[in-house]
């Protein structure tokens, strides 16, 4: 297994396991807006991505968003995706890539690393705390829709 922060070469992989992460969250398949999007995220370098690959094959991805901490006055990671394709759940893929996340956080000096989930995605909900994510019971989560 090959974890590594995607480059424009990787947009192809990246965009049809974006279109699959979309379609998990019941959005209509787009692989042409998925590889947009993508393209514009890794051309203006403004989210990191880093991609599983085992045998030249996309087999997850995730990708942060930076953000910053008032409280803190420190940097802050935003982990907005994870997906990992349908064949190779269950093989230790989701905890690499949150490992790898883990590093690139320290490394860039962050004081957190958040992320959201759907409440009835109890897999993923299990995968992030095994791996040290703590659910928030001092804040709630509030969001203005704007279409």
């Amino acid at each position: 297994m090959n974890i590594y922060q995607a480059a424009i070469e990787d947009l192809e992989g990246v965009s049809a396991l974006f279109n699959l992460y979309r379609e998990f969250y019941q959005q209509s398949p787009d692989l042409e807006g998925a590889t947009a999007y993508v393209e514009q995220r890794l051309r203006n370098k403004d989210s990191i991505i880093f991609v599983a690959k085992e045998d030249n094959r996309y087999v997850g991805f995730t990708q942060l968003y930076p953000t910053f901490s008032s409280i803190s006055m420190k940097k802050a990671w935003i982990l907005n995706d994870l997906y990992i394709d349908v064949s190779a759940r269950k093989q230790g893929v989701g905890e690499m890539l949150l490992n790898t996340v883990k590093e690139y956080a320290i490394e860039t000096g962050a004081v957190s690393v958040s992320l959201s989930t759907a409440p009835d995605n109890e897999s993923a909900q299990r995968l992030y705390e095994k791996n040290g994510y703590k659910r928030d019971t001092q804040f709630y989560h509030y969001e203005l829709a704007l279409s």
